[in-house]
Protein backbone atom coordinates (compact mmCIF):
# COMPACT_ATOMS: atom_id res chain seq x y z
CA UNK A 1 0.00 0.00 0.00
CA UNK A 2 1.41 3.38 -1.04
CA UNK A 3 2.02 5.92 1.66
CA UNK A 4 0.23 9.30 1.56
CA UNK A 5 2.16 12.01 -0.31
CA UNK A 6 2.89 15.29 1.45
CA UNK A 7 4.25 18.26 -0.52
CA UNK A 8 6.29 20.99 1.17
CA UNK A 9 6.66 24.20 -0.79
CA UNK A 10 7.11 27.95 -0.69
CA UNK A 11 4.49 30.32 -2.01
CA UNK A 12 5.70 32.07 -5.19
CA UNK A 13 4.53 35.72 -5.06
CA UNK A 14 5.11 36.10 -8.81
CA UNK A 15 4.52 32.66 -10.33
CA UNK A 16 1.55 31.83 -8.11
CA UNK A 17 -0.13 35.23 -8.57
CA UNK A 18 -3.53 35.48 -10.24
CA UNK A 19 -6.84 37.24 -9.76
CA UNK A 20 -10.38 36.63 -10.85
CA UNK A 21 -11.36 33.93 -13.29
CA UNK A 22 -8.38 34.82 -15.45
CA UNK A 23 -6.10 33.17 -12.93
CA UNK A 24 -7.14 29.79 -14.32
CA UNK A 25 -5.72 30.74 -17.70
CA UNK A 26 -2.18 31.00 -16.40
CA UNK A 27 0.12 28.34 -15.05
CA UNK A 28 0.59 28.53 -11.30
CA UNK A 29 3.20 26.00 -10.06
CA UNK A 30 1.75 25.51 -6.58
CA UNK A 31 -1.74 24.76 -7.90
CA UNK A 32 -0.41 22.72 -10.83
CA UNK A 33 1.10 20.11 -8.50
CA UNK A 34 -2.40 19.01 -7.51
CA UNK A 35 -3.70 18.91 -11.10
CA UNK A 36 -1.82 15.77 -12.14
CA UNK A 37 -3.85 12.57 -12.26
CA UNK A 38 -0.82 10.45 -11.44
CA UNK A 39 0.24 12.50 -8.42
CA UNK A 40 -2.24 12.26 -5.58
CA UNK A 41 -1.30 14.78 -2.90
CA UNK A 42 -2.74 14.03 0.51
CA UNK A 43 -1.48 17.19 2.19
CA UNK A 44 0.25 20.39 1.08
CA UNK A 45 2.36 22.31 3.61
CA UNK A 46 2.54 25.81 2.11
CA UNK A 47 5.07 28.23 3.60
CA UNK A 48 4.41 31.95 3.02
CA UNK A 49 5.42 35.37 4.24
CA UNK A 50 3.03 37.38 6.40
CA UNK A 51 2.21 39.96 3.72
CA UNK A 52 1.09 37.26 1.26
CA UNK A 53 -1.56 35.69 3.45
CA UNK A 54 -4.36 36.65 1.03
CA UNK A 55 -2.60 34.96 -1.89
CA UNK A 56 -1.90 31.91 0.27
CA UNK A 57 -5.59 31.60 1.14
CA UNK A 58 -6.53 31.90 -2.55
CA UNK A 59 -4.10 29.10 -3.41
CA UNK A 60 -5.55 26.97 -0.64
CA UNK A 61 -9.07 27.47 -1.98
CA UNK A 62 -8.05 26.80 -5.58
CA UNK A 63 -6.27 23.58 -4.63
CA UNK A 64 -9.45 22.56 -2.87
CA UNK A 65 -11.33 23.00 -6.16
CA UNK A 66 -8.94 20.96 -8.33
CA UNK A 67 -8.09 18.36 -5.69
CA UNK A 68 -10.73 18.08 -2.92
CA UNK A 69 -8.80 15.22 -1.32
CA UNK A 70 -5.80 17.49 -0.64
CA UNK A 71 -5.57 19.26 2.71
CA UNK A 72 -3.66 22.55 2.53
CA UNK A 73 -2.02 23.88 5.69
CA UNK A 74 -0.56 27.38 5.74
CA UNK A 75 2.64 28.18 7.64
CA UNK A 76 3.93 31.68 8.14
CA UNK A 77 7.69 31.81 7.49
CA UNK A 78 8.95 35.37 7.61
CA UNK A 79 11.95 35.92 5.31
CA UNK A 80 12.89 39.55 5.92
CA UNK A 81 15.84 39.29 3.53
CA UNK A 82 14.91 36.62 0.95
CA UNK A 83 18.32 36.87 -0.78
CA UNK A 84 20.32 36.40 2.42
CA UNK A 85 21.50 32.77 2.70
CA UNK A 86 21.82 32.88 6.47
CA UNK A 87 18.37 34.33 7.06
CA UNK A 88 16.61 31.99 4.63
CA UNK A 89 18.46 28.87 5.72
CA UNK A 90 17.88 29.66 9.40
CA UNK A 91 14.16 30.21 8.93
CA UNK A 92 13.66 27.03 6.91
CA UNK A 93 15.84 24.99 9.27
CA UNK A 94 13.82 26.15 12.29
CA UNK A 95 10.61 25.13 10.53
CA UNK A 96 12.02 21.73 9.56
CA UNK A 97 13.22 21.00 13.10
CA UNK A 98 9.80 21.84 14.55
CA UNK A 99 7.75 19.87 12.02
CA UNK A 100 6.59 16.40 13.18
CA UNK A 101 7.82 14.33 10.22
CA UNK A 102 6.72 10.69 10.02
CA UNK A 103 8.79 9.25 7.14
CA UNK A 104 7.76 5.73 8.06
CA UNK A 105 4.12 6.68 7.40
CA UNK A 106 4.29 9.41 4.72
CA UNK A 107 6.27 10.27 1.57
CA UNK A 108 7.52 13.85 1.34
CA UNK A 109 8.18 15.91 -1.80
CA UNK A 110 10.04 19.21 -1.47
CA UNK A 111 8.88 21.65 -4.17
CA UNK A 112 11.79 23.82 -5.35
CA UNK A 113 10.22 25.70 -8.28
CA UNK A 114 8.87 28.65 -6.30
CA UNK A 115 10.74 31.09 -4.13
CA UNK A 116 14.07 32.80 -4.77
CA UNK A 117 17.11 30.89 -5.98
CA UNK A 118 18.48 31.23 -2.46
CA UNK A 119 15.38 29.57 -1.03
CA UNK A 120 15.55 26.78 -3.61
CA UNK A 121 19.19 26.08 -2.77
CA UNK A 122 18.44 26.06 0.94
CA UNK A 123 15.58 23.61 0.40
CA UNK A 124 17.97 21.37 -1.52
CA UNK A 125 20.52 21.58 1.28
CA UNK A 126 17.96 20.69 3.93
CA UNK A 127 16.73 17.74 1.88
CA UNK A 128 20.24 16.44 1.26
CA UNK A 129 21.13 16.70 4.94
CA UNK A 130 17.84 14.92 5.80
CA UNK A 131 16.39 17.74 7.86
CA UNK A 132 13.66 17.55 5.24
CA UNK A 133 13.32 13.78 4.80
CA UNK A 134 11.96 13.85 1.27
CA UNK A 135 12.72 13.94 -2.43
CA UNK A 136 12.98 17.07 -4.52
CA UNK A 137 10.14 18.03 -6.83
CA UNK A 138 10.34 20.49 -9.71
CA UNK A 139 7.42 21.61 -11.85
CA UNK A 140 7.44 23.24 -15.28
CA UNK A 141 4.73 25.01 -17.34
CA UNK A 142 3.08 23.47 -20.39
CA UNK A 143 4.21 24.44 -23.84
CA UNK A 144 2.36 27.44 -25.17
CA UNK A 145 0.36 25.51 -27.69
CA UNK A 146 -0.82 23.02 -25.09
CA UNK A 147 -3.13 23.68 -22.12
CA UNK A 148 -2.86 21.82 -18.86
CA UNK A 149 -0.91 21.53 -15.62
CA UNK A 150 2.51 21.24 -17.22
CA UNK A 151 4.98 18.63 -16.06
CA UNK A 152 6.74 17.57 -12.88
CA UNK A 153 9.81 15.48 -12.09
CA UNK A 154 12.03 14.40 -9.23
CA UNK A 155 15.50 15.81 -9.83
CA UNK A 156 18.96 16.38 -8.43
CA UNK A 157 20.67 19.75 -8.61
CA UNK A 158 24.36 20.41 -9.13
CA UNK A 159 25.39 22.80 -6.37
CA UNK A 160 29.14 22.53 -6.86
CA UNK A 161 29.33 26.11 -8.10
CA UNK A 162 27.74 27.53 -4.98
CA UNK A 163 30.69 28.16 -2.70
CA UNK A 164 28.61 29.28 0.24
CA UNK A 165 26.47 26.15 0.07
CA UNK A 166 29.62 24.05 -0.13
CA UNK A 167 30.76 25.84 3.02
CA UNK A 168 27.44 24.99 4.65
CA UNK A 169 27.96 21.34 3.80
CA UNK A 170 31.43 21.48 5.33
CA UNK A 171 30.01 23.14 8.41
CA UNK A 172 27.34 20.45 8.73
CA UNK A 173 30.00 17.77 8.34
CA UNK A 174 32.23 19.42 10.94
CA UNK A 175 29.32 19.45 13.37
CA UNK A 176 28.64 15.77 12.65
CA UNK A 177 32.29 14.83 13.18
CA UNK A 178 32.40 16.72 16.47
CA UNK A 179 29.17 14.99 17.50
CA UNK A 180 30.62 11.53 16.82
CA UNK A 181 33.67 12.44 18.91
CA UNK A 182 31.47 13.75 21.76
CA UNK A 183 32.87 17.22 21.15
CA UNK A 184 36.43 16.11 21.98
CA UNK A 185 39.02 17.98 19.89
CA UNK A 186 41.10 14.92 19.07
CA UNK A 187 44.53 15.51 17.49
CA UNK A 188 45.48 12.12 16.10
CA UNK A 189 45.26 12.47 12.31
CA UNK A 190 44.60 8.78 11.67
CA UNK A 191 41.74 8.71 14.18
CA UNK A 192 40.21 11.92 12.84
CA UNK A 193 40.34 10.48 9.32
CA UNK A 194 38.65 7.32 10.57
CA UNK A 195 35.81 9.30 12.17
CA UNK A 196 35.38 11.29 8.97
CA UNK A 197 34.91 8.07 6.99
CA UNK A 198 32.49 6.71 9.57
CA UNK A 199 30.45 9.93 9.43
CA UNK A 200 30.19 9.75 5.65
CA UNK A 201 29.10 6.11 5.70
CA UNK A 202 26.68 6.58 8.61
CA UNK A 203 24.78 9.34 6.81
CA UNK A 204 24.69 7.78 3.35
CA UNK A 205 24.32 4.06 4.08
CA UNK A 206 21.94 1.81 5.98
CA UNK A 207 24.19 -1.23 5.55
CA UNK A 208 25.70 -2.98 8.61
CA UNK A 209 28.78 -1.46 10.21
CA UNK A 210 31.50 -3.50 11.92
CA UNK A 211 33.52 -1.76 14.64
CA UNK A 212 36.68 -3.62 15.59
CA UNK A 213 39.06 -2.76 18.39
CA UNK A 214 40.21 -3.70 21.88
CA UNK A 215 37.94 -3.64 24.91
CA UNK A 216 37.39 -0.11 26.14
CA UNK A 217 38.35 1.55 22.84
CA UNK A 218 34.94 3.24 22.63
CA UNK A 219 32.94 0.98 20.29
CA UNK A 220 29.74 1.13 22.34
CA UNK A 221 29.87 4.89 22.77
CA UNK A 222 30.57 5.45 19.08
CA UNK A 223 27.69 3.17 18.08
CA UNK A 224 25.26 5.20 20.19
CA UNK A 225 26.57 8.47 18.72
CA UNK A 226 26.07 7.10 15.19
CA UNK A 227 22.50 6.25 16.11
CA UNK A 228 21.86 9.71 17.57
CA UNK A 229 23.35 11.36 14.49
CA UNK A 230 21.10 9.36 12.17
CA UNK A 231 18.07 10.02 14.35
CA UNK A 232 18.55 13.80 14.22
CA UNK A 233 18.45 13.42 10.43
CA UNK A 234 15.35 11.22 10.65
CA UNK A 235 17.11 8.26 9.07
CA UNK A 236 15.99 6.05 11.95
CA UNK A 237 12.86 6.46 14.05
CA UNK A 238 13.06 3.43 16.33
CA UNK A 239 15.11 2.77 19.44
CA UNK A 240 18.79 2.06 20.00
CA UNK A 241 19.06 -1.48 21.37
CA UNK A 242 22.43 -2.59 22.72
CA UNK A 243 23.39 -6.08 23.81
CA UNK A 244 26.68 -7.68 24.73
CA UNK A 245 26.55 -11.05 23.01
CA UNK A 246 28.79 -12.58 25.70
CA UNK A 247 25.87 -12.16 28.12
CA UNK A 248 23.29 -14.00 25.99
CA UNK A 249 25.21 -17.19 25.34
CA UNK A 250 23.70 -20.59 26.02
CA UNK A 251 20.09 -21.74 25.98
CA UNK A 252 18.62 -18.30 26.52
CA UNK A 253 20.38 -16.64 23.58
CA UNK A 254 17.74 -17.48 20.97
CA UNK A 255 14.94 -16.25 23.22
CA UNK A 256 16.76 -13.03 24.15
CA UNK A 257 17.57 -12.13 20.55
CA UNK A 258 14.59 -13.42 18.61
CA UNK A 259 11.89 -13.70 21.27
CA UNK A 260 9.66 -16.65 22.14
CA UNK A 261 6.04 -17.66 22.44
CA UNK A 262 4.39 -18.47 25.73
CA UNK A 263 4.94 -22.12 26.60
CA UNK A 264 7.80 -22.57 24.14
CA UNK A 265 9.90 -24.08 26.93
CA UNK A 266 9.83 -24.54 30.68
CA UNK A 267 9.68 -21.11 32.26
CA UNK A 268 8.28 -19.32 29.20
CA UNK A 269 5.27 -17.94 31.05
CA UNK A 270 4.54 -15.14 28.59
CA UNK A 271 5.39 -14.01 25.08
CA UNK A 272 8.76 -12.29 24.74
CA UNK A 273 9.37 -9.70 22.04
CA UNK A 274 13.12 -10.18 21.70
CA UNK A 275 15.85 -7.64 21.04
CA UNK A 276 15.61 -7.71 17.25
CA UNK A 277 11.96 -6.69 17.30
CA UNK A 278 12.71 -4.04 19.93
CA UNK A 279 15.12 -2.48 17.41
CA UNK A 280 12.55 -2.31 14.59
CA UNK A 281 13.04 0.89 12.52
CA UNK A 282 15.95 1.72 14.80
CA UNK A 283 19.44 0.41 15.39
CA UNK A 284 20.74 -2.80 16.95
CA UNK A 285 24.25 -2.81 18.40
CA UNK A 286 25.60 -6.32 18.93
CA UNK A 287 28.80 -5.90 20.90
CA UNK A 288 31.18 -8.86 20.94
CA UNK A 289 29.30 -10.42 18.03
CA UNK A 290 32.00 -13.09 17.82
CA UNK A 291 30.59 -14.63 21.01
CA UNK A 292 27.35 -15.68 19.27
CA UNK A 293 26.93 -19.39 18.66
CA UNK A 294 26.63 -20.65 15.09
CA UNK A 295 22.85 -21.20 15.34
CA UNK A 296 22.25 -17.62 16.42
CA UNK A 297 24.57 -16.44 13.66
CA UNK A 298 22.45 -18.25 11.07
CA UNK A 299 19.24 -16.69 12.39
CA UNK A 300 20.84 -13.26 12.48
CA UNK A 301 21.98 -13.59 8.87
CA UNK A 302 18.44 -14.34 7.70
CA UNK A 303 17.08 -11.44 9.75
CA UNK A 304 19.58 -9.12 8.08
CA UNK A 305 18.89 -10.31 4.56
CA UNK A 306 15.14 -10.89 4.68
CA UNK A 307 14.06 -8.79 7.70
CA UNK A 308 12.30 -11.90 9.01
CA UNK A 309 12.98 -14.55 11.63
CA UNK A 310 11.17 -17.20 13.64
CA UNK A 311 10.77 -16.65 17.39
CA UNK A 312 11.34 -19.69 19.60
CA UNK A 313 8.23 -21.87 19.73
CA UNK A 314 6.36 -19.85 17.10
CA UNK A 315 5.01 -21.06 13.76
CA UNK A 316 4.62 -17.50 12.50
CA UNK A 317 7.54 -15.38 11.38
CA UNK A 318 8.24 -12.00 12.95
CA UNK A 319 9.61 -9.00 11.08
CA UNK A 320 12.02 -6.25 12.04
CA UNK A 321 13.73 -3.66 9.86
CA UNK A 322 16.78 -2.47 11.78
CA UNK A 323 20.27 -1.24 11.00
CA UNK A 324 23.02 -3.34 12.55
CA UNK A 325 26.24 -2.17 14.12
CA UNK A 326 28.45 -5.04 15.25
CA UNK A 327 31.39 -4.73 17.60
CA UNK A 328 34.20 -7.14 18.35
CA UNK A 329 37.67 -7.33 19.87
CA UNK A 330 38.31 -10.71 18.23
CA UNK A 331 39.95 -11.60 14.96
CA UNK A 332 36.82 -12.63 13.06
CA UNK A 333 38.84 -13.62 10.00
CA UNK A 334 40.68 -16.18 12.13
CA UNK A 335 37.37 -17.28 13.65
CA UNK A 336 35.95 -17.84 10.15
CA UNK A 337 39.04 -19.84 9.21
CA UNK A 338 38.63 -22.06 12.28
CA UNK A 339 34.87 -22.49 11.85
CA UNK A 340 33.89 -20.42 14.87
CA UNK A 341 32.17 -17.69 12.83
CA UNK A 342 30.04 -18.13 9.71
CA UNK A 343 31.74 -16.91 6.58
CA UNK A 344 28.42 -15.79 5.02
CA UNK A 345 27.55 -13.67 8.05
CA UNK A 346 31.03 -12.18 8.11
CA UNK A 347 30.70 -11.30 4.41
CA UNK A 348 27.37 -9.59 5.18
CA UNK A 349 28.71 -7.41 8.02
CA UNK A 350 32.13 -6.75 6.51
CA UNK A 351 31.01 -4.16 3.96
CA UNK A 352 31.92 -1.25 6.23
CA UNK A 353 34.59 -2.24 8.75
CA UNK A 354 36.38 0.27 10.96
CA UNK A 355 39.19 -0.59 13.37
CA UNK A 356 39.30 1.68 16.43
CA UNK A 357 42.83 2.18 17.76
CA UNK A 358 43.83 1.56 21.36
CA UNK A 359 44.34 4.60 23.59
CA UNK A 360 48.09 3.99 23.80
CA UNK A 361 48.23 4.38 20.00
CA UNK A 362 46.83 7.91 20.33
CA UNK A 363 49.05 9.59 22.96
CA UNK A 364 48.30 13.06 21.58
CA UNK A 365 44.59 12.48 22.30
CA UNK A 366 45.07 11.68 25.97
CA UNK A 367 45.09 15.34 27.05
CA UNK A 368 41.78 16.32 25.35
CA UNK A 369 40.20 13.11 26.63
CA UNK A 370 41.48 13.91 30.12
CA UNK A 371 39.68 17.27 29.95
CA UNK A 372 36.55 15.54 28.67
CA UNK A 373 36.56 13.10 31.60
CA UNK A 374 36.92 16.01 34.04
CA UNK A 375 33.92 17.69 32.39
CA UNK A 376 31.90 14.50 32.81
CA UNK A 377 32.79 14.38 36.49
CA UNK A 378 31.65 17.99 36.89
CA UNK A 379 28.40 17.23 35.08
CA UNK A 380 27.64 14.22 37.28
CA UNK A 381 28.67 15.70 40.61
CA UNK A 382 27.97 19.40 40.08
CA UNK A 383 31.50 20.23 41.26
CA UNK A 384 34.41 21.39 39.13
CA UNK A 385 37.63 19.47 39.72
CA UNK A 386 41.00 20.23 38.16
CA UNK A 387 44.72 19.58 38.50
CA UNK A 388 47.29 21.96 39.83
CA UNK A 389 49.90 22.67 37.17
CA UNK A 390 52.61 20.34 38.41
CA UNK A 391 50.15 17.49 38.99
CA UNK A 392 48.70 17.82 35.48
CA UNK A 393 52.13 17.82 33.87
CA UNK A 394 53.19 14.79 35.89
CA UNK A 395 50.07 12.80 35.04
CA UNK A 396 50.27 13.62 31.32
CA UNK A 397 54.00 12.80 31.28
CA UNK A 398 53.22 9.36 32.64
CA UNK A 399 50.02 8.87 30.61
CA UNK A 400 51.77 9.52 27.29
CA UNK A 401 54.92 7.57 28.09
CA UNK A 402 55.76 3.99 27.19
CA UNK A 403 55.12 2.99 30.81
CA UNK A 404 51.38 3.59 30.38
CA UNK A 405 49.94 0.56 28.60
CA UNK A 406 46.31 1.63 29.10
CA UNK A 407 45.27 -2.01 29.00
CA UNK A 408 41.63 -1.07 29.58
CA UNK A 409 41.84 1.92 27.24
CA UNK A 410 39.26 4.62 28.00
CA UNK A 411 37.81 2.61 30.87
CA UNK A 412 41.16 2.89 32.64
CA UNK A 413 41.35 6.63 31.94
CA UNK A 414 37.81 7.19 33.15
CA UNK A 415 38.46 5.19 36.32
CA UNK A 416 41.71 7.06 37.00
CA UNK A 417 40.07 10.48 36.65
CA UNK A 418 37.09 9.40 38.75
CA UNK A 419 39.34 8.21 41.59
CA UNK A 420 41.51 11.31 41.60
CA UNK A 421 38.52 13.67 41.35
CA UNK A 422 36.72 11.90 44.20
CA UNK A 423 39.74 12.15 46.50
CA UNK A 424 40.68 15.72 45.51
CA UNK A 425 40.40 18.15 48.39
CA UNK A 426 39.05 21.57 47.51
CA UNK A 427 38.50 20.51 43.92
CA UNK A 428 42.25 20.33 43.15
CA UNK A 429 44.11 17.15 42.21
CA UNK A 430 47.55 17.26 43.81
CA UNK A 431 50.87 15.69 42.86
CA UNK A 432 50.44 13.26 45.76
CA UNK A 433 47.13 12.02 44.34
CA UNK A 434 48.72 11.70 40.91
CA UNK A 435 51.64 9.70 42.36
CA UNK A 436 49.23 7.34 44.12
CA UNK A 437 47.16 6.90 40.96
CA UNK A 438 50.23 6.21 38.83
CA UNK A 439 51.31 3.55 41.31
CA UNK A 440 47.85 2.01 41.23
CA UNK A 441 47.76 1.93 37.42
CA UNK A 442 51.21 0.37 37.26
CA UNK A 443 50.16 -2.29 39.75
CA UNK A 444 46.97 -2.99 37.78
CA UNK A 445 48.72 -3.30 34.45
CA UNK A 446 51.43 -5.45 36.00
CA UNK A 447 48.81 -8.02 36.99
CA UNK A 448 49.42 -7.50 40.70
CA UNK A 449 53.17 -8.04 40.56
CA UNK A 450 56.17 -5.99 39.58
CA UNK A 451 56.31 -4.35 36.16
CA UNK A 452 58.88 -2.54 34.04
CA UNK A 453 58.81 0.67 36.01
CA UNK A 454 58.87 -1.02 39.45
CA UNK A 455 62.04 -2.99 38.64
CA UNK A 456 63.81 -0.12 36.95
CA UNK A 457 62.82 2.38 39.63
CA UNK A 458 64.73 0.28 42.14
CA UNK A 459 68.02 1.03 40.38
CA UNK A 460 67.41 4.18 38.31
CA UNK A 461 65.80 7.59 38.98
CA UNK A 462 62.47 8.18 37.26
CA UNK A 463 63.93 10.97 35.12
CA UNK A 464 66.55 8.56 33.73
CA UNK A 465 63.96 5.85 33.04
CA UNK A 466 61.83 8.29 31.03
CA UNK A 467 64.80 9.02 28.76
CA UNK A 468 65.02 5.38 27.67
CA UNK A 469 63.29 3.93 24.62
CA UNK A 470 60.69 1.29 25.38
CA UNK A 471 62.98 -1.30 23.71
CA UNK A 472 65.82 -0.51 26.14
CA UNK A 473 63.46 -0.49 29.12
CA UNK A 474 62.11 -3.94 28.34
CA UNK A 475 65.57 -5.39 27.70
CA UNK A 476 67.10 -3.78 30.78
CA UNK A 477 64.26 -4.95 32.97
CA UNK A 478 64.74 -8.56 31.79
CA UNK A 479 68.47 -8.33 32.50
CA UNK A 480 67.83 -6.94 35.98
CA UNK A 481 65.33 -9.72 36.69
CA UNK A 482 67.98 -12.35 35.87
CA UNK A 483 70.56 -10.53 38.01
CA UNK A 484 68.19 -10.43 40.97
CA UNK A 485 67.81 -14.21 40.78
CA UNK A 486 71.57 -14.87 40.42
CA UNK A 487 74.17 -15.32 43.16
CA UNK A 488 76.92 -13.37 41.40
CA UNK A 489 77.71 -11.25 38.38
CA UNK A 490 79.43 -14.24 36.73
CA UNK A 491 76.43 -16.46 37.37
CA UNK A 492 74.09 -13.90 35.82
CA UNK A 493 76.44 -13.49 32.82
CA UNK A 494 76.55 -17.24 32.20
CA UNK A 495 72.76 -17.36 32.09
CA UNK A 496 72.37 -14.28 29.90
CA UNK A 497 75.07 -15.20 27.35
CA UNK A 498 74.66 -18.99 27.36
CA UNK A 499 74.28 -19.25 23.59
CA UNK A 500 76.81 -16.70 22.31
CA UNK A 501 79.55 -17.73 24.79
CA UNK A 502 79.85 -21.11 23.02
CA UNK A 503 81.37 -19.39 20.00
CA UNK A 504 84.05 -17.56 22.02
CA UNK A 505 87.49 -19.02 22.78
CA UNK A 506 87.82 -16.86 25.87
CA UNK A 507 84.79 -15.76 27.79
CA UNK A 508 84.34 -13.18 30.48
CA UNK A 509 80.61 -13.12 31.04
CA UNK A 510 80.89 -10.97 34.15
CA UNK A 511 82.82 -8.23 32.33
CA UNK A 512 80.43 -8.33 29.41
CA UNK A 513 77.43 -7.92 31.71
CA UNK A 514 79.16 -5.20 33.73
CA UNK A 515 79.77 -3.14 30.59
CA UNK A 516 76.12 -3.53 29.53
CA UNK A 517 74.85 -2.31 32.90
CA UNK A 518 77.32 0.59 32.91
CA UNK A 519 75.77 1.91 29.69
CA UNK A 520 72.69 2.73 31.75
CA UNK A 521 74.49 3.82 34.91
CA UNK A 522 73.52 0.68 36.79
CA UNK A 523 75.90 -1.19 39.13
CA UNK A 524 75.69 -4.77 40.43
CA UNK A 525 75.52 -3.46 43.97
CA UNK A 526 72.49 -1.33 43.07
CA UNK A 527 70.64 -4.38 41.81
CA UNK A 528 71.45 -6.62 44.79
CA UNK A 529 70.64 -3.85 47.22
Amino acid sequence: MKKPVVVIGLLGPVLDQGRGVNRWERWRPTVSICQHDDLLVSRFELLHQRNYIALAETLRDDIGLVSPETTVRLHECQLDRPWDFEVVYGCLLDWARAYPFKPEEEDYLVHITTGTHVAQICLFLLAESRYLPGRLLQTSPPRRELPGAGAYEVIDLDLSRYDRIAARFRHEQTESLSFLKSGIETRNEAFNGLIERIERVAIHSAAPLLLMGPTGAGKSKLARRIYELKKTRRQVVGDFVEVNCATVRGDGAMSALFGHKKGAFTGALADRQGLLRAADRGMLFLDEIGELALDEQAMLLRALEEKRFLPVGSDKEATSDFQLIAGTNRDLIADVRHGRFRDDLFARINLWTFALPALRERPEDIEPNLDYELEQVARKTGSNVGFNREARERFLSFATSGDATWAGNFRDLNAAVTRMATLAGGGRISTELVADEIQRLRFTWGGGGSNDSDDLAAVLPTAEIEKLDLFDRLQLRSVIAVCQESQSLSDAGRRLFAASRQAKAKVNDADRLRKYLTRFGVAWADIKR
